[in-house]
């Protein structure tokens, strides 16, 4: 369904176990960076009705998301840490680097959003399916279901959006082919996209 280039190598989770203080602050951040993106995307196109009542909502469902991961990081007794810096999603970033119109924006904001959680939604798979603690494999499982769902919203707006203007099953396929390069480089820390 996912479709991704690369899948994650499966002992990318014995990197994330020996620091779940480390993976599980960089998660808490990611679903805050992915409720801040909802809350962008409606303060830049708050005409579009169908898109703001959806980033509503996710906004929303993200910042529970964060909201259950720091219960996670207590209940291990483990520490909350500092914000960290995403390198994957810059890299990301670079596919669509230029000056566009607003309404072309719009289509790319919402691809780079369907990849970020298809990444996600794929690595918490792989925890999910690999990880040694039963609580943390049924928690990841749950929210891997969660970021699937969020995949296909953004990229469902992407089509509605883009339409007429560019053919977004076309860049998708290219963005696809991009991102396999760029994860390349990930996968040897203990962070989501790391």
């Amino acid at each position: 369904m996912l479709r991704l280039k690369l899948p994650t190598d499966p002992r990318w989770v014995n990197i994330a176990e020996k620091n779940l203080e480390e993976i599980l602050t960089d998660h808490a951040f990611c679903e805050q960076k992915a409720a801040s993106y909802a809350i962008s995307l409606i303060v830049q196109y708050p005409n579009k009705k169908d898109l703001v009542d959806a980033m509503s909502a996710l906004a929303i469902e993200e910042m529970e998301h964060f909201r259950m991961v720091t219960e996670k990081i207590e209940k291990y007794g483990l520490k909350l840490g500092w914000e960290r810096v995403d390198p994957y999603v810059s890299d990301l970033k670079k596919f669509f680097a230029g000056g566009t119109d607003k309404e072309t924006a719009l289509v790319y904001k919402l691809l780079l959003a369907a990849m970020i959680e298809a990444r996600s939604c794929e690595r918490f798979r792989v925890l999910s399916e690999n990880i040694k603690d039963k609580e943390l494999s049924d928690f990841y499982h749950e929210l891997m279901i969660s970021e699937a769902t969020h995949y296909t919203m953004f990229l469902k707006f992407a089509r509605k959006y883009g339409e007429g203007i560019l053919d977004v099953d076309a860049k998708w396929q290219e963005f696809l082919d991009y991102e396999s390069k760029v994860i390349q480089n990930y996968g040897k820390k203990e962070h989501i996209h790391g």
